[in-house]
């Protein structure tokens, strides 16, 4: 399904901007893991605990939120989250694109890591800049 989406999605076929503004929060937690299986079982609780705020905080521009939720995308912060490596490089390019006053060198190596081939493939690459311009225009930058 989230291929089929993101293939629509780079297309040009759909948009963020056709449809709901942005997915709920709790759309990317893993619902099919506990925390007790995680790794880190209370780092995994407090990412899904923060994850909303986190969340909200990104949509509206928030730069260490779009660092987190990008991270938590593309890892699965400790099993807390569905990983979507797509959608967390998408997020990687609104953070670079943003500009934001913040912004320092983890940034573009943190682009190129989880934006990189090693990480996803070309489709994934194509899809994940045409979410991320669609997020910009929705974040207003």
């Amino acid at each position: 399904m989230r291929l089929l989406s993101a293939t629509l999605f780079a297309c040009g076929c759909v948009s963020l901007v056709d449809g709901p503004l942005w997915p709920p929060a709790q759309t990317y937690v893993d619902t099919t893991v506990q925390c007790s299986q995680s790794s880190n079982p209370a780092r995994c609780q407090h990412n899904r605990e923060t994850w909303k705020a986190e969340y909200e905080e990104a949509i509206a521009g928030g730069y260490r939120a779009q660092k987190h939720v990008a991270l938590c995308l593309s890892t699965g912060c400790d099993m807390a989250i569905q990983p979507d490596k797509m959608l967390g490089c998408a997020w990687r390019i609104v953070i670079a694109d943003a500009k934001h006053a913040q912004s320092d060198s983890t940034d573009a190596t943190n682009l190129s890591r989880f934006c990189g081939n090693d990480y996803i493939d070309d489709n994934a690459k194509l899809a994940a800049a045409s979410q991320a311009k669609a997020m910009l225009r929705l974040i207003g930058k």
